[in-house]
């Protein structure tokens, strides 16, 4: 597996290279935003591992850039602790975020995480349509209104489990194990941020969902059909 890392430090990207290669991935490393484009262009990595304080491009304009012509896995590993950088940066398009200073088990298993597939589930309804949305899960592809919606792989997967238990209650514990690992089964920090993303590019109102609903302190549910509105939670 080919690993992409972008780092304007030069240790970081040293000892990471050291441990994910010691661990059989193959590296590539970028000192900057252009380079990091530019070996994303030319390797096709399989998942992305970035700063966000980068000189040339910013990691978010990265990230942006690479989610113009591909879903490739994005992890951000990033100095800046505060919510709202996080926020930011799931917005332009990653898929999960990691404070240094971090721990290399911890990096490796979000690797893992994130570069892991779903599972296809036979006999399930090929498309679901609610609202205004299209989700065509053979085909992965979703519409709105007949535009074309955008969803990172992480966001996919979690819409995936829901949609695949419509109608039903999933723990949060569930989707957490089922999207992120086992390791990750108490991190419901994801979830709300998540569900948040989905709610923004999939809900009418995502202050008021309809469909994508929070069942509180138990987990999530997508309902077929339109549910009397919730506040966000």
């Amino acid at each position: 597996m080919k690993i992409l890392i972008a780092d304007d430090d030069p240790q970081i990207l040293r000892a990471l290279r050291i441990t994910l290669s010691a661990r059989g991935y193959a590296v590539i490393t970028a000192h900057d935003g252009r380079a990091a484009l530019d070996a994303a262009i030319a390797e096709h990595p399989d998942a992305v591992v970035l700063d966000l304080g980068m000189p040339g491009l910013t990691g978010l304009e990265v990230i942006t850039a690479l989610r113009g012509w591909t879903t490739v896995p994005i992890l951000v590993v990033s100095g800046r602790s505060e919510s709202w950088d996080k926020v930011e940066a799931l917005d332009a398009g990653a898929d999960d975020y990691v404070t240094k200073p971090f721990a290399a088990d911890e990096l490796l298993a979000r690797i893992r995480a994130l570069t892991r597939r779903t599972p296809s589930t036979p006999n399930e309804e090929a498309a679901i349509t609610f609202g205004d949305v299209t989700v065509d899960l053979a085909a992965h592809l979703i519409t709105r209104a007949g535009v074309a919606v955008r969803l990172t792989p992480t966001e996919w997967r979690l819409l995936e489990v829901l949609l695949r238990n419509h109608d039903r209650l999933v723990s949060k514990e569930v989707l957490l194990h089922e999207v992120w690992g086992p390791q990750y089964t108490t991190d419901t920090g994801y979830l709300r941020l998540y569900l948040s993303q989905l709610r923004k590019k999939l809900e009418a109102e995502p202050a008021k969902p309809r469909h994508l609903i929070t069942e509180a302190g138990m987990g999530y549910r997508f309902a077929s059909a339109p549910a009397p509105q919730h506040p966000t939670a």
